[in-house]
């Protein structure tokens, strides 16, 4: 099997030692991404590029996502997201979990993990 690994640039992979997606076994796996901005639903706009922009080189983009995992420190922050999130992801809804925990910093409030089917080789 072959394992392809994408790469950011953003200075927490070499930190921490992650890549932002990883091509593997017919899927994309993306990490969890926090988005830059002053409020939940620019993080969240802000995630989606970062998770877009990862997919876009792998081949995929976000209409072959199967499976979204949000995590929010405040559920309550999640129902501002939903027009975002229903926008990004249209006629093609994957399988999606919220979990309400703390994430790395207070700042961020938002994180989005993804997985998306790979393309098939021609």
């Amino acid at each position: 099997m072959t394992i392809r690994r994408i790469h950011s640039g953003g200075e927490f992979e070499a930190k921490i030692g992650y890549c932002r997606a990883v091509v593997a076994g017919g899927f994309v796996h993306v990490a969890g991404t926090v988005g830059q901005g002053d409020t939940v639903t620019a993080q969240c706009q802000a995630a989606l590029d970062t998770i877009s922009a990862a997919l876009e080189k792998a081949g995929a983009s976000l209409a072959d996502v199967v499976r979204v995992t949000y995590f929010l420190p405040d559920r309550a922050e999640f129902e501002p997201c939903w027009p975002i999130l229903s926008q990004a992801f249209g006629e093609n809804p994957p399988a999606a979990t919220m979990i309400e925990c703390g994430l790395i910093d207070p700042k961020y409030r938002i994180e989005i993990e993804v997985t998306a089917l790979a393309p098939t080789a021609a």
